[in-house]
């Protein structure tokens, strides 16, 4: 079994995105920018790195991304038989796996990224990942330490991350390296996340989440704060509300993962820690990283071996076949003047579900439309076929 992880909040960089933009996938950046009314592709690649810490910034980039990769990669037929995203990550992996829409996807990150930075503007505070002790030390380490600070993320392969008070991570982390931690690393991020002082976060988010509606999901998503795989629409709200005050049960994760059968474990999206992670914790197993377009051919590789490419009809998968999906469920109402044959640029629309407008994530020729005037579709359903240029 194959795995898709998506990276969280921390794994952002400058410039993460120019390996990506004369890939046809980087067609989604302009739809997550009309979503969030936000100029996505400039954060992507102009933005420096005291920007992207900031929480509103580094969430929205990783996700976009983290989805552009993720298109480059089942366009070339490489499917997953279950995902999971830490922490931001779990929003690409339900989007992923066609919980939400791309759009809906985007106004909740958007939000969740502004009500997260406004309780840590109010409520300073930190993170730090203990190296080198396990859960239970660093949790005794916490409770010692006499300010606020708390477990954040169990990670695994000896590495806990703690959020609070920054002098009391400091303390804590003081107290872990008495009871045997090997190192004590400060990570780039704005706030205290995953604890008590994202409270306000939730109330505000709980507001965002009534009013989205989840879609079933095409395969398992295991959440952070059960490490328990969940495909139902019921319950996502209350565990994404749940995910900013909670741990993220990172190793539990990846264990269960292990204990379903998965043996590849594929990162898409920025940074490489995941995939670092899923090493230590599956030795056994193989884990690798799609960074930037020259890592396909090894994911697709490695996803071959594992028996997780879809091949139609016995017919091989060509890169240059591509199909475009509705994200949204729904009555189909094609474009006006598109038929087979006509040459499309990069997020032409190519019709609209339920309003909302299909954009071709790809430059190419139309060989075929695979949906029909009044069809009702679900979403991550073809719409139309291209071979792209």
């Amino acid at each position: 079994m194959l795995a898709f992880l998506f990276p969280g909040q921390g794994s952002q960089q400058p410039g993460m995105g120019q390996p990506w933009v004369d890939h046809p996938s980087w067609a989604l950046v302009a739809v997550a920018s009309e979503a969030s009314g936000r100029d996505v592709a400039r954060l992507l690649l102009d933005a420096d790195a005291d920007e992207l810490r900031r929480t509103e910034n580094a969430q929205l980039s990783t996700y976009v991304l983290s989805l552009v990769v993720h298109d480059a990669v089942t366009a070339l037929g490489v499917r997953c038989a279950t995902t999971a995203g830490h922490s931001l990550g779990e929003y690409t992996a339900l989007t992923a796996a066609g919980a939400l829409s791309v759009t809906d996807g985007v106004r909740l990150v958007a939000e969740r990224g502004a009500a997260m930075q406004a309780a840590a503007d109010a409520r300073p505070g930190t993170m730090a990942a203990i190296l080198g002790a396990d859960d239970a030390t660093v949790e005794a380490a916490c409770e010692r330490a006499t300010g606020d600070v708390w477990v954040a993320n169990t990670n695994g392969a000896g590495q806990v991350v703690i959020a609070g008070d920054a002098d009391a991570i400091a303390e804590a982390g003081t107290i872990a390296k008495e009871l045997g931690a090997r190192k004590v690393m400060a990570l780039p991020v704005g706030g205290a996340f995953h604890t008590p002082f994202m409270a306000p976060a939730a109330t505000r988010l709980a507001a965002a989440l009534a009013s989205t509606t989840f879609a079933e999901t095409d395969v398992p998503v295991l959440a952070n704060v059960d490490a328990t795989a969940h495909r139902d629409a019921a319950g996502w709200a209350a565990l994404l509300e749940a995910q900013l005050t909670s741990p993220v049960r990172w190793r539990q994760t990846i264990e269960q993962m292990v204990a379903d059968g998965v043996t590849t474990f594929v990162e898409l999206g920025p940074g490489t820690v995941l995939t670092g992670l899923s090493k230590r914790a599956a030795p056994d197993g193989q884990a690798l990283a799609a960074t930037d377009p020259s890592a396909l051919d090894t994911v697709l590789e490695a996803a071959t071996e594992a028996g997780a490419v879809d091949h139609h009809d016995g017919e091989h998968l060509f890169a240059a076949e591509r199909l475009v999906v509705s994200h949204a469920a729904g009555i189909f109402v094609p474009a006006d003047g598109l038929v087979e044959g006509q040459q499309i640029e990069r997020g032409r629309v190519v019709g609209h579900v339920a309003g909302e407008a299909i954009r071709s994530p790809f430059r190419g020729l139309v060989m075929g439309l695979l949906a029909v005037t009044g069809e009702r579709l679900t979403r991550s359903q073809p719409v139309a076929w291209l071979r792209t240029a």
